[in-house]
């Protein structure tokens, strides 16, 4: 346990980058590192799980605090237990749970003699962020997709008051409920300092039985699975909050979201911009010359496009209404079609003479550019 790397080195990014530069570096790290774009690959999947262990600390304003100050013994109260064991105090059994009601006392009011916040006044819980990966039609029409979730959530046995069975917690004797303790000390000059109650450990109430699932702490971490919808429209690298679906508040305070990033995978053929969809579509010389009837792929299925008699390279057409829907409003984008003109290969001797008898009977009249470029070159040369 006490090996871990840091985790602004896990992210990348220097401590004391802002809120928005740790989000990207974690994006980017789950996007490098997700098991499902690396199926069977044991240290993908160790990269990924450390860079979401180093966003849920050092995306949440408390936790960054804590680490910031502490380092890994601020946020895990097992990190150095080869070492003397949790230096706040402790042991919980071995509990998975969110520390910010053990180690609130270190925000809000420090230890220099400022009020500390209120450990019993209700407090939202943390969001939590999972990720999905998506195909190219999925993101355009929208799906439901199975997830895991894994959050806090209060203690089944106890319901959440951290108390066994028939014992209730009680507003701690020593600070009053307060979580906290002052002491002033004399000398020439006086001074008053603020520190976490030894006997409530900050929390402001006693148990004088705890339970025995969530050893006194009232909230445990689990994991459910979940379907969540996929809005069509979405793009890769968005992301969307389901209300409420986050971890549990703290003292009838409101439960945090649920954050879905979602990373889409590339089409083999269709390109994305904005709400339109490109396609690259190859059709010979002759269907380019002549004109010709094409199938052409969407989103909805393929469809038959007549393209004109001398179709140039790289000429673009449109189809209205087939590109991706609009996230935001109704209505859809439309697709482009990009013609390439794919230049014959391998010709035999028959093809050869063929093509030599057709270049033969056209001229200048038939070739606008080439034309066009030549006249130019003879007034500047000649």
């Amino acid at each position: 346990m006490a090996d871990k790397r840091d985790y602004y080195e896990v992210l990348g990014v220097q401590k004391g980058a802002s809120d928005d530069e740790i989000k990207k570096a974690y994006r980017k790290k789950a996007k490098q590192f997700h098991p499902d774009l690396h199926p069977g690959d044991a240290e993908a999947e160790k990269n990924f799980k450390e860079a979401a262990e180093a966003y849920e600390v050092l995306s949440d304003k408390d936790k960054k605090a804590r680490y910031d100050q502490f380092g890994h013994a601020g946020v895990d109260p097992n990190f150095g237990a080869g070492q003397g064991g949790n230096p706040f105090g402790g042991g919980f059994g071995g509990v998975d749970f969110d520390l910010g009601d053990i180690f609130n006392m270190f925000t809000g009011g420090g230890f220099g003699g400022g009020r500390g916040r209120n450990p019993n006044a209700p407090r939202r819980g943390a969001d939590v962020e999972n990720r999905v990966v998506i195909s190219f039609e999925e993101a355009a029409k929208g799906c439901e997709k199975k997830i895991k979730v894994t959050r806090i959530e209060n203690c089944g046995e106890c319901g959440g008051s951290g108390a066994a069975a028939g014992c209730t917690p009680v507003t701690c004797t020593k600070c009053g409920g307060t979580g906290q303790i002052t002491i002033q000390r004399g000398g020439f000059f006086m001074s008053i300092e603020t520190h976490p109650c030894d006997v409530c450990g900050g929390r402001g109430k006693t148990i004088e039985k705890p339970c025995s699932v969530c050893s006194g702490l009232g909230k445990i971490r689990h994991t459910i699975d979940k379907t969540v919808e996929i809005p069509a429209g979405i793009d890769d690298g968005m992301a969307f909050s389901i209300k409420g679906e986050g971890s549990v508040g703290a003292n009838g305070g409101p439960n945090g979201d649920l954050v879905i990033d979602v990373t889409v995978r590339p089409h083999p053929f269709f390109e994305r911009h904005g709400d339109d969809v490109y396609c690259e579509i190859p059709i010979t010389f002759a269907q380019a010359a002549l004109g010709a009837e094409i199938i052409v792929p969407t989103l909805d299925g393929k469809v038959k496009f007549n393209i004109h008699e001398g179709t140039q390279p790289g000429e673009k057409f449109k189809l209205r209404d087939k590109g991706i829907k609009h996230l935001k409003y109704s209505g859809k984008g439309d697709q482009y079609v990009i013609i390439n003109v794919e230049v014959p290969k391998s010709l035999n001797k028959k093809q050869k003479e063929l093509l030599k008898a057709f270049d033969d009977a056209t001229d200048d009249k038939n070739y606008d550019k080439k034309k066009s470029f030549f006249d130019k070159v003879k007034e500047l040369f000649d």
